[in-house]
């Protein structure tokens, strides 16, 4: 795991660091060839969001997403956005490659791997895919496991490190 991912995912919720680590040390593992994952999003601020909302509505480029501030996974912690590091240097968001040779994509690797610890892919979302990114199911609430959203996650009381509290 490189310096990168880990400085991403020691910002990410507590809930879920331990389990982050895990997953990107299987992915790193199941990954034999060239390519190793990189975190390249994770906590995002509001402010953050905002300017990510504004890219292709308000300035100019291609839309990145529909989320305003408050409502992405990101603000919370609990998403991650990932790519591929190929020979340790090169970015590659090419779902498709299997750097490995093993018959299996090795962004799809991946995808099962997010999945057995119980996180959504983007690219399963039916409009608006996105490819990069894995957010966490549910958390954990007095009622048991509630599934993850922004508008659930909007209501909890915050840390004094500003984390919702569960």
């Amino acid at each position: 795991m490189d310096k990168v991912t880990l400085q991403r995912i020691e910002k990410l919720h507590p809930f879920v660091r331990e389990e982050v680590k895990q997953i990107i040390k299987e992915c790193d593992e199941a990954l034999t060839g060239k390519a190793k994952i990189r975190i390249t999003q994770g906590l995002r601020s509001f402010e953050e969001q905002e300017k990510l909302y504004a890219i292709g509505k308000i300035t100019s480029g291609k839309k990145v997403t529909n989320a305003k501030a408050g409502q992405s996974i990101h603000n919370y912690g609990l998403a991650v956005d990932m790519c591929l590091i190929i020979d340790g240097k090169t970015a590659s968001w090419d779902t498709a490659k299997d750097w490995d040779n093993d018959g299996v994509a090795d962004w799809y690797e991946c995808v099962k791997i997010f999945a057995k610890y119980g996180w959504d892919w983007g690219g399963n979302w039916k409009s608006f895919k996105d490819l990069p990114h894995f957010e966490k199911k549910n958390f954990p609430s007095k009622k048991g496991l509630v599934k993850t959203s922004w508008r659930a996650l909007s209501k909890l009381k915050r840390d004094e490190d500003g984390y919702v509290v569960f």
